[in-house]
């Protein structure tokens, strides 16, 4: 953990770099070694192709995210990891925002330990 899953509508795969966000998303994550291993973060992209927002008049989209992260972190570092990642959101899509009628929304869900089962051969290469 952390896992950053991000639903994003198929009007936007042409213009919305979603590979280049997820780097960014991982550079943020990846930033805060004391919160979250490097060796479990993981984020990934899941383009909708049957949706339906507001009307359906519009060709309206959006983009979802979900960070999932084990349990124990104090509330003002999910909070502050929170803002950090939906800035790089708004950021990361401040032309498409411009362009083109766009929601984005972020949400964290917090697993308790006994919730998660994982087995990882990643984390061993940055304890070196």
């Amino acid at each position: 953990m952390p896992h950053f899953i991000v639903e994003y509508t198929d009007n936007l795969k042409a213009d919305g770099d979603i590979r280049g966000f997820l780097k960014k998303i991982n550079d943020v994550l990846t930033a805060h070694p004391d919160l979250f291993p490097v060796g479990g973060v993981r984020s990934r992209a899941i383009e909708l192709n049957d949706y339906v927002i507001a009307d359906d008049t519009e060709d309206d989209a959006f983009i979802h995210a979900m960070l999932k992260i084990g349990g124990g972190r104090s509330k003002e570092d999910k909070t502050m990891i929170s803002e950090k990642l939906f800035e790089v959101m708004e950021t990361h899509f401040s032309d498409l925002f411009e362009k083109r009628y766009l929601a984005l929304s972020l949400e964290l869900q917090e697993f308790g330990e006994g919730g998660t089962y994982k087995k990882n051969n990643i984390h061993p290469r940055y304890k070196k």
